[in-house]
């Protein structure tokens, strides 16, 4: 009988850990490319017109802020700011996330609400925390009365300026944000100098003992799910609830998409509302196993790690070699 117990024990346990191993995506370099969509076809011209719109604060009810304003090269394109400042100074909830190889993801946004980078570029226009236009119309209005967009609009897609086509000029743009070639991915190649001892050991810790892998994953080091972990609201609103008020599933009840983490050491501060200005901090976090949340929906795949000091400096030191070629130079207007 007691054998019984222990094995059925075992086999529990072992259940669990193929269970998450199976979470896990390969660990692969960037791919040369993102997907780009028939409807929206990559030209230099209509590239050139996006890197325009997506730092030209006209875009904005009273020219005061553009996309670039949140999604700064300096940082990553992602925002230094704990939380994101829109027209007036005004406070948003959340974090910006950053622009960099955003074009492989499935979603846009911490909870996913949009489906594109079109749909995601659109989005802030109208927000009133962010652009504060009162409708998409009053930004086409506007750029129709400028010539240079009158022109390039023509030039480009052979017809006046609509939303439909300042998304998808946008959304060109952003898909050559784009940093390859890390330290981590010459060593996935066989590079094996290309991460120091102290990141090969840290890249260990990752796939194992720290647990990472079960969340960080596939080439952009993300599942693209969405997870509670408990972290402390520090942003303008009293609760997030985050992807539940996309899906309305009271299981999405505080859940935010994993981060991607290539550039991780670009873009602080970290978190859904920037709860966490280091690194360090955010590996005591996960140490911790996650903070308290006031859902009932933490993910149970957060455990006490138990690293020590020296385990918590060599997870550092992988997290610091997944930075990529920057773009920040030939990518600012």
């Amino acid at each position: 009988m007691k054998r019984m117990i222990a094995l059925s024990i075992v086999a529990v346990a072992l259940n669990g850990w193929i269970g998450e191993k199976a979470m896990a995506q390969p660990l692969v370099p960037l791919p040369p490319s993102p997907p780009v969509p028939l409807s929206n076809l990559q030209t230099p011209a209509k590239v050139a017109l996006g890197k325009k719109l997506f730092f030209d604060p006209k875009l904005s009810v009273n020219g005061s802020i553009s996309c670039a304003f949140c999604h700064m090269p300096k940082a990553g394109f992602a925002d230094p700011r704990p939380v994101s400042i829109g027209v007036g100074g005004k406070r948003g909830g959340r974090n910006a996330p950053s622009a960099l190889n955003a074009a492989y993801l499935d979603r846009q946004f911490w909870d996913g609400r949009a489906g594109s980078l079109e749909e995601q570029a659109i989005g802030p226009l109208t927000n009133p925390v962010e652009m504060e236009n009162p409708t998409n119309q009053s930004v086409v209005d506007r750029l129709r009365k400028i010539p240079f967009y009158h022109r390039s609009f023509r030039e480009v897609f052979g017809g006046d300026v609509s939303i439909d086509r300042i998304g998808e000029a946008i959304a060109a743009y952003e898909r050559t944000l784009l940093t390859p070639n890390t330290p981590y991915d010459r060593y996935l190649m066989g590079e094996k100098k290309a991460l120091s001892p102290s990141a090969q050991k840290g890249f260990l810790l990752f796939k194992g003992k720290a647990r990472c892998v079960l969340c960080h994953s596939g080439a952009l080091l993300t599942d693209q799910s969405y997870h509670n972990l408990g972290v402390p609201q520090m942003g303008t609103l009293s609760t997030d609830v985050g992807r539940y008020a996309i899906s309305h599933d009271p299981a999405d009840k505080g859940k935010f998409r994993t981060s991607p983490l290539r550039n991780v050491a670009l873009t602080s501060p970290y978190m859904h509302d920037g709860a966490f200005k280091t690194l360090k901090q955010v590996v005591d976090f996960y140490n911790k196993g996650g903070g308290k949340s006031p859902f009932k929906t933490k993910d149970p795949l957060l455990q006490p790690l138990h690293l020590t000091k020296q385990e918590k400096i060599e997870l550092v030191d992988f997290l610091l070699a997944l930075n990529g070629e920057t773009v920040s130079q030939k990518n600012q207007p």
